[in-house]
């Protein structure tokens, strides 16, 4: 025969599984904060400090609309991470070839060119959505073709004027987390001025692909911290997607 003292003790700790979980279902999940936000819609990127907005710039994102598929030349969505930086202290106008300054400086608006020029801010996803745009060489950077800043023009990437991505890349550290999306941007109060800083920098995380076992023949990502070491250059895949440095 059961004890009444066994009954309680049974009833009781059935009571408090009951509130642990429903405390665990009532927690808000963690939420990203981008420190950038670029709109497709409003071909703009905000620049986000402290739950305000720091700096508008206008953009160009892809003529070819939104994707992250091998070869379309689309810009992805969803929220990506600042992987690398390149163009410390290069003069703007300052031209990239396969990120390396080739010591030509254009004007903006240089007719018959369209090379990447003055920094390069290299984007690595976050997401599924989003898992190849480091391969894939999906860069905020400056371009001479700046009459065509607001409209969508490039081949992939974010495009910004030359004096507006000087700007941008002073106040993002590595890690600083952006968000592209199709919808408009959020209307925010200003934030107060200064750089972001080096603290709010999330963990640098890169797509792993393994072969889909369900799929023969196709690969499938996981996103995993990424290792100490300096990141590997792109492959030679990569590199043909954006031969001429058309970006």
């Amino acid at each position: 025969m059961i004890s009444r003292l066994s009954l309680f003790t049974v009833a009781l700790f059935f009571v408090t599984s009951v509130k642990d979980l429903s405390a665990q279902s009532a927690a808000p999940p963690t939420l990203v904060q981008p420190n950038v936000i670029v709109s497709v819609r409003d071909q703009k990127l905000m620049v986000v400090a402290n739950g305000g907005r720091a700096a508008t710039y206008p953009v160009s994102t892809s003529k070819f609309g939104l994707g992250d598929n091998w070869g379309s030349m689309a810009t992805p969505t969803g929220l990506l991470q600042v992987a690398q930086k390149i163009g410390d202290h290069a003069p703007t106008g300052a031209v990239f070839h396969n990120r390396r300054f080739t010591g030509e400086i254009l004007q903006p608006n240089a007719p018959g060119r369209d090379p990447v020029i003055t920094r390069i801010i290299w984007l690595r996803g976050m997401q599924m959505e989003n898992a190849h745009a480091f391969n894939r060489c999906i860069y905020i950077h400056g371009t001479p073709e700046e009459k065509l800043i607001g409209k969508p023009a490039s081949y992939g990437c974010i495009r910004m004027k030359s004096s507006d991505v000087a700007s941008l890349y002073a106040q993002l550290p590595l890690g600083a987390i952006v968000q592209i999306t199709p919808d408009k941007l959020p209307k925010l109060n200003p934030a107060a001025k200064g750089v972001l800083a080096q603290t709010q920098a999330p963990t640098a995380t890169h797509a792993v692909f393994t072969a889909d076992s369900s799929k023969p023949g196709a690969e499938k990502a996981t996103i995993a911290p990424l290792p100490s070491k300096a990141p590997a250059a792109p492959t030679k895949k990569s590199t043909v997607l954006f031969q001429n440095e058309r970006a």
